[in-house]
């Protein structure tokens, strides 16, 4: 039980562990564990579009990528040009500790390799994620963010996607709250 404990301990750093290319957007902050939820809410639905895949995998795939993190940080794509890290070594040293380590292994692995639906899917959702956060600091005015969304876009494997991309990218993200019910907004009820 001091194993898991200590397992939970380390996903709790994930809260506190930054995701590292906001930095250069000049813009935004936001931890690897408020990415990973949403990602996860991403590939539930990305898996629940597609006929053909697990959506409990891919659920499993999003949630699970980036908890090395909490032992390597996160590198953004400046950092990984320059900086070389041992994340089999943390996914290793990790999953010795765990019962379930040779499934945490395995799932790290078949996100890394990108080789099955889900981990297509979880790699889709882990990139629109970023595309989210690109559209809500764009909306807010940074003129970064269109520079970064055609790499994103390029990094997506499957047509679904590349669609939703699309359309993140042509809605305004402060706008799913704000409905044309005038009375509400004016009176404060219906």
């Amino acid at each position: 039980m001091k194993s898991l404990a200590n397992f939970f301990f380390e996903v709790g750093m994930l809260k506190r562990t930054p995701r590292s290319g906001f930095q250069f957007l000049g813009s935004g902050a936001e931890s690897v564990a408020e990415h990973s939820y949403r990602a996860a809410i991403i590939g539930f639905t990305l898996a629940r579009l597609d006929d053909q895949a697990d959506v409990g995998r891919v659920l499993q795939l999003c949630l699970f990528h980036d908890i090395p993190e909490a032992r390597t940080g996160d590198l953004n794509y400046v950092n990984k040009k320059y900086v070389q890290v041992d994340e089999q070594r943390a996914v290793d040293d990790l999953a010795a500790t765990l019962p379930f380590g040779d499934d945490y292994r395995a799932l790290v692995a078949e996100f890394s390799a990108q080789q099955s639906r889900e981990a297509q899917l979880a790699h889709d959702a882990d990139q629109l994620e970023m595309i989210l956060a690109l559209k809500e600091y764009k909306d807010l005015g940074n003129r970064y963010a269109d520079e970064w969304y055609p790499f994103s876009v390029r990094r997506l494997k499957t047509d679904t996607a590349k669609r939703l991309a699309e359309s993140i990218w042509s809605t305004d993200s402060s706008r799913w709250w704000f409905d044309d019910d005038e009375d509400w907004w004016v009176k404060g009820r219906r």
